[in-house]
C-alpha cells in the first residue's frame, strides 16, 4: 500500500483506535471516523467509572490526530465514500468497519416510550453517555434492577452497590456468567454479590416494566412478583452493529463475515472488532479485537504474509476496591465424557481452581480469587502442548506453590 493510499476506519472504540495508532506507527495516514461527542475510551472500563473509582479521562484511549466526529450513514461501494449524517462525503482506497455492537434491549412490555426512547430511570450500559447517566441517577438507598447476569450485569450491579444503591440483579438462566464459568465458580461470584448487599435471583424471567408519567416504577417478574425500582440497567448482551454493512449489500449473517485477511465480501472493505464474523465466531471480547487490528494495521501497511488464523481468548474480570474480587475462565469450563477434572477449593478464602485435561492437553481452566497461576495455565492452554504425564509439573501449576494449597 502506497504512503498516499486513503485509508478510512470507521468506529472510535478499542479496535478502530488500536488499527489507526498502528498505521501511524507504520507509516499509513488513517481518517478515524467516531459519532460520540466523547474522546475514545476503553468500554472495558465503563462499570469502573460508574463504580466512581475513574473519571472518564483516565479510561480515555490515546487519539490519533485525525479523528471526524460524525454519523455515517451509508457507504457508496461504486465510488469509494463514507455519506455522513451532515451530507459530508469521504473518499477511501481502503474501508475498514469497525463498528462494534450495540446493547440487546429485550421485548418487555413497557421499556419504550411512542417516541421509542427509553423512559426516564431506564439506563442501557453500553455507551460512556450511558454511564455517564446512570452514574447521576445513582444515588445512596435508590432501588436498581440489573436485568442480565453475565459479565456487563455483574459488573454493573456490584458499581451500583458500591455506590450504595439497594440492588436487585436478575438473571434468567440458572446461574452467573454461564458462558464462562461453571456452577462452583459461578456460586462464588454469587456470593461476592451478596457480600456487598446485591440481591441475586437466578431463572427469573422478567416480564414487563411498569413506568409512571414517563418514569420507571417498578419491574414486574414472569410469576408476578414486582420490585420496586428507581433504576433499570439493561445488560442482555450485545449485537454486531452491521446495519451499514448490510445495506452496502456487504456478506451478513450474525456479524460481517470476513476472511484471514479480515476482508470482507468487497476486497476493498475490511472488519474487524465486534462487528466481525471470523471463521464462525464473533468474540465480542477486547483481546480478539486487538489482535485483528494489528493483524490489519501489517496487512495495510504491506506485510502481505500477515493472517487472522483466530484468538483463543481468556476472560478476565477484575474488581478492585475493598472488596476485591479476581476471576478469569479460557477455553472449555466444563468437562466432556472421558476428560480429566484437576479442581482445587478454599471455601475460607474463597478461592477457587479448576482445569480441564482432554488427551494430555490442556483444554480449559477456571480460576476465581487467587490468580498467579493463570499466566503460566493461559500458556499452556495456548500453546495446546501434550502435558506431562505424571501429572506433578500440571498441579504445580495450578497451585503455583508446590501444591500446598
Amino acid at each position: 500500500m502506497t504512503s498516499n493510499t486513503r485509508v478510512v476506519v470507521i468506529g472510535a472504540g478499542l479496535a478502530g483506535v488500536r488499527l489507526a495508532r498502528r498505521l501511524g506507527e507504520l507509516g499509513t495516514s488513517v481518517t478515524l471516523i467516531g459519532e460520540e461527542e466523547h474522546r475514545p475510551y476503553n468500554r472495558v472500563l465503563l462499570a469502573e467509572v460508574l463504580a466512581g473509582r475513574y473519571t472518564p479521562d483516565v479510561i480515555a484511549l490515546p487519539t490519533p490526530a485525525e479523528l471526524t466526529r460524525t454519523r455515517v450513514t451509508g457507504i457508496d461501494r461504486g465510488a469509494r465514500t463514507v455519506e455522513c449524517a451532515d451530507g459530508s462525503k469521504i473518499a477511501y482506497d481502503t474501508l475498514v468497519l469497525a463498528t462494534g455492537s450495540n446493547p440487546v434491549l429485550p421485548p418487555l412490555r413497557g421499556l419504550f416510550t411512542p417516541d421509542h426512547e427509553l423512559p426516564e430511570g431506564i439506563h442501557a450500559f453500553r455507551t460512556m453517555d450511558d454511564c455517564l447517566g446512570l452514574s447521576e441517577a445513582v444515588r445512596p438507598g435508590a432501588k436498581a434492577v440489573v436485568i442480565g447476569g453475565g459479565l456487563l450485569g455483574v459488573s454493573a450491579a456490584r458499581a451500583l452497590a458500591q455506590r450504595g444503591a439497594q440492588v436487585v440483579l436478575a438473571q434468567q438462566s440458572e446461574r452467573l456468567m454461564e458462558r464462562q464459568l461453571d456452577p462452583s465458580a459461578s456460586k462464588l461470584v454469587k456470593r461476592h454479590l451478596k457480600d456487598l448487599g446485591v440481591e441475586v435471583h437466578t431463572e427469573c424471567r422478567v416480564r414487563d416494566v411498569r413506568v409512571v408519567n414517563g418514569k420507571v416504577r417498578s419491574v414486574e417478574m414472569a410469576d408476578g412478583y414486582a420490585l420496586d425500582a428507581d433504576i433499570v440497567v439493561l445488560a442482555c448482551g450485545v449485537h454486531p452493529r452491521v446495519g451499514l454493512a448490510q445495506i452496502a449489500g456487504l456478506d451478513v449473517r450474525k456479524g460481517i463475515i470476513v476472511d484471514d485477511e479480515l476482508r470482507t465480501s468487497d476486497p476493498h472493505i475490511h472488519a474487524i472488532g465486534d462487528c466481525a464474523q471470523h471463521d464462525g465466531n464473533i468474540y465480542g471480547l477486547a483481546t480478539p479485537a486487538l489482535e485483528q487490528a494489528d493483524v490489519l494495521a501489517e496487512l495495510l501497511a504491506g506485510r502481505a504474509n500477515a493472517r487472522y488464523t483466530g484468538t483463543r481468548s481468556l476472560t478476565r474480570l477484575t474488581l478492585p476496591g475493598q472488596s476485591a474480587f479476581d476471576l478469569a475462565a479460557f477455553g472449555e469450563t466444563e468437562p466432556r465424557p472421558g476428560d480429566d477434572v484437576v479442581q482445587l477449593a478454599d471455601a475460607t478464602r474463597g478461592t477457587y481452581r479448576k482445569v480441564v485435561v482432554r488427551d494430555d492437553r490442556l483444554v480449559g481452566g477456571v480460576l476465581v480469587g487467587e490468580l498467579g497461576t493463570v499466566g503460566a495455565l493461559a500458556r499452556a492452554w495456548e500453546g495446546a502442548e501434550p502435558l506431562p504425564t505424571d501429572g506433578g509439573p500440571l498441579l504445580h501449576l495450578l497451585t503455583n506453590d508446590g501444591g500446598s494449597s
